[in-house]
């Protein structure tokens, strides 16, 4: 069975298990429509939340921006974990004991203000758009890979399902759909760290594998080896840090008060029969997010190891699979600069902007792009961060049937 069928038939039962629980757990009444009846099990709930919490941005994009960014990516851990711990600590519970839905209804109530509930109505507005734009490009990108359709026609899918069955089931059906998914996830996550950690360091629990030395013989350990051949490539080392404390403060706090204040996690304290359920709940899903949030740096770091030693210097024409079935996506191009038919991933931008291919190829077969060419860096690949978690295995080559 190719790799492409077996992508269709595990995405095609994913949705079919999604769609069937929406159907089953439709909300039978208004109060089962927009809080689950209130009667939603703590770790059920908490799963939910942390398939919730486990969006594109932390699925996709966290461990991509950990594997280019290094130590500085690491304010995305901060910032997001931060947030769900004061949404959990200092704002839901309060919230649920308040007897408000929503953080504008709490402050129009609290503060006896509907100008203050018109100002947290037109933040919690700017905060959702901007969250959902981010969610919907990695719904994009995730469709575009794996159903071979432009990221467009991804997004569009990828709304179509997401709004057939939050409308059919209600928060109900989300609930215990959102329960399915974060099963889903957590395994489709874990299970290919859990190989390339034991490839790459013997070890098979990734936290620890990013601890451990690499299994090359150097007796280095992952992110010595990391430091050195990225700094060997005009990178800076992977363990520093450019940002200033200023900007890391700034950074985390700003991540940590968005997160905090986003409505689909919020309501989700509402679902359980008591406030008590409510801070269960909470814990349950620090528990689940956990298990995301302490691998993706193993993952950032494994992925850009594998990255480097299976495009850099390596032949086009020979360049692996995985390599040319992202290029066709749009997500990863090169250009040839000193036209010797190696790849050359080095520091700096390849070209300016995101790749403008003119359905032209090159002596090598590659796609030709219009992009202004980058002649200050001898850099000729250009890949889109998003695609690490997705493309993670194919680069490792671990089997997939």
């Amino acid at each position: 069975m190719s790799t492409q069928t077996l992508i269709y038939l595990f995405v095609g039962l994913s949705f079919s298990l999604y769609i069937g629980i929406a159907i089953w757990t439709r909300a039978g009444s208004t109060k089962e429509f927009y809080i689950a009846g209130g009667g939603v099990h703590p770790i059920f709930n908490g799963m939910a939340t942390a398939a919730d919490w486990m969006s594109a941005a932390s699925f996709i994009s966290m461990a991509g921006i950990i594997a280019f960014a290094g130590f500085d990516g690491s304010v995305y851990l901060m910032g997001w974990t931060g947030g769900y711990v004061v949404l959990a600590l200092l704002l839901a519970p309060y919230l649920r004991k308040f007897g408000q839905f929503t953080v504008p209804d709490f402050i129009g109530t609290r503060y006896y203000s509907k100008t203050a509930r018109v100002v947290a109505v037109i933040c919690l507005i700017f905060i959702s758009f901007t969250y959902i734009a981010g969610q919907m490009r990695g719904v994009g990108i995730v469709f575009s890979r794996f159903l071979d359709v432009p990221i467009t026609l991804g997004v569009i899918i990828g709304m179509g399902i997401v709004f057939f069955y939050a409308v059919l089931g209600g928060m109900k059906g989300v609930t215990y759909t959102q329960v399915a998914q974060y099963c889903v996830l957590i395994f489709a996550y874990m299970v290919p760290a859990f190989f390339i950690s034991f490839l790459i360091t013997g070890n098979p629990i990734p936290q620890l594998g990013l601890g451990s030395t690499v299994n090359d013989g150097s007796g280095l350990y992952v992110l010595q080896k990391l430091d050195l051949v990225l700094q060997d490539m005009g990178f800076g080392a992977y363990t520093d840090g450019s940002k200033s404390m200023i900007d890391v403060f700034c950074i985390t706090a700003a991540l940590m008060v968005g997160t905090a204040g986003l409505p689909h996690v919020i309501v989700r304290f509402f679902t359980v029969p008591k406030a008590s359920d409510a801070r269960k709940s909470a814990g349950w899903a620090l528990i689940f997010i956990a298990l995301l949030y302490t691998t993706a740096p193993a993952i950032g770091a494994f992925a850009r190891i594998n990255f480097i030693e299976t495009v850099d210097q390596t032949d086009y024409a020979e360049a692996p699979e995985w390599f040319k079935n992202w290029e066709t996506n749009d997500l990863i191009a090169w250009v040839d600069k000193n036209d010797d038919g190696k790849m050359k991933y080095r520091s700096g931008d390849a070209f300016t902007g995101s790749p403008d291919f003119t359905g032209e190829t090159g002596k090598s077969g590659e796609r030709l792009i219009a992009n202004e060419i980058n002649a200050a860096s001898e850099n000729e690949v250009y890949v889109d961060k998003d695609i690490m978690v997705l493309a993670n295995p194919e680069i490792a080559n671990l089997p997939v049937g």
